[in-house]
């Protein structure tokens, strides 16, 4: 964790805790002193950033350093957190597995160029000799979203409803809890230098906003925007909060290309190799209802 990190998630959990900085080696060295596994759950992740440098600092040279560290350290096994978004996805809504065919070029955005070229960096090394297995969860859905990340935002903002209306697109939703299982399922099970999809439930954007609505009592957006219209609203959002106020827009140009291509996918080889059993995202959602109002999101 970093000196300025919330802690709040780690109140009452029987762990050692220990500040450090993916960009700086040191720590990280420091910090896995006598540790038997390691996993690498930190990342940038934001879709929009002042400066992409710093995100491809802490992503791609941070997975660098740590996993050097744990090399260093003899750790025994690293579990890397990768993401969905390397994964090949097409337009035709055919859900994507782990062999889809997939390249640099085809990410949108530098989260997605961060995290995949993080990714090359853990199979490498989990082809070269250290044990390195790599987990590619969906969409985490669930409580204790403090930032909230770009998922929870989605859940916040149709809470506040700023969500007067839908583009057509898709997601893979995973119950958080269930991705946290498929972590350790992985470091039990897992192959090294493999990666494994941890999903639960494709659904379109639509229907998880129906379900938010049920679950919230709150009306869900029946107008469909065009995808010109949210390419434009994004390009405005990108110009005018980024870049002349300087903070994170709502909506970018990027995301609203990433929207083009539903990200359904499919996590039978951890079905087969892990024993994941992909679940409802239901469940998750309301947890994560629940959890957002009780803590003064909305």
């Amino acid at each position: 964790m970093r000196a300025t990190s919330n802690l709040k998630n780690l109140e009452g959990l029987k762990a050692e805790t220990t500040t450090g900085d993916l960009r700086d080696s040191a720590s990280l060295e420091k910090a896995m002193a006598g540790c038997e596994v390691l996993f690498h759950v930190a990342a940038d992740y934001r879709l929009w950033v002042q400066d992409p440098a710093e995100m491809y600092r802490s992503n791609v040279e941070g997975t660098r350093a740590i996993l050097e560290a744990a090399r260093k350290n003899g750790v025994r096994c690293v579990v890397y957190t990768s993401s969905v978004a390397t994964v090949g996805f097409t337009g035709n809504g055919h859900p994507a597995n782990e062999d889809s065919p997939v390249a640099l070029a085809d990410m949108i955005g530098h989260y997605k160029r961060s995290k995949f070229m993080a990714e090359q960096v853990a199979m490498e090394a989990g082809r070269g000799g250290m044990r390195v297995v790599t987990v590619n969860p969906t969409t985490p859905v669930g409580e204790r979203d403090i930032k909230p990340t770009p998922t929870g935002r989605i859940i916040v903002d149709f809470l506040k409803r700023k969500f007067p209306a839908y583009v057509e697109t898709g997601l893979n939703l995973v119950d958080v809890r269930e991705c946290a299982c498929g972590h350790v399922a992985a470091l039990e099970k897992g192959k090294s230098g493999e990666r494994y999809i941890l999903g639960g439930e494709n659904l379109t954007l639509k229907q998880i906003l129906d379900k938010l609505g049920t679950i919230a009592g709150l009306p869900s957006p029946k107008v469909k925007l065009p995808y010109f219209v949210a390419f434009a609203a994004g390009a405005v959002d990108q110009t005018v909060s980024g870049r002349l106020l300087g903070r994170e827009p709502r909506a970018t140009v990027e995301t609203v290309r990433m929207g083009k291509k539903k990200m359904w996918a499919s996590s039978g080889k951890a079905e087969r190799e892990l024993g994941w059993i992909a679940m409802p995202a239901e469940n998750a959602l309301r947890r994560a209802v629940e959890w957002f109002r009780a803590n003064g999101y909305v």
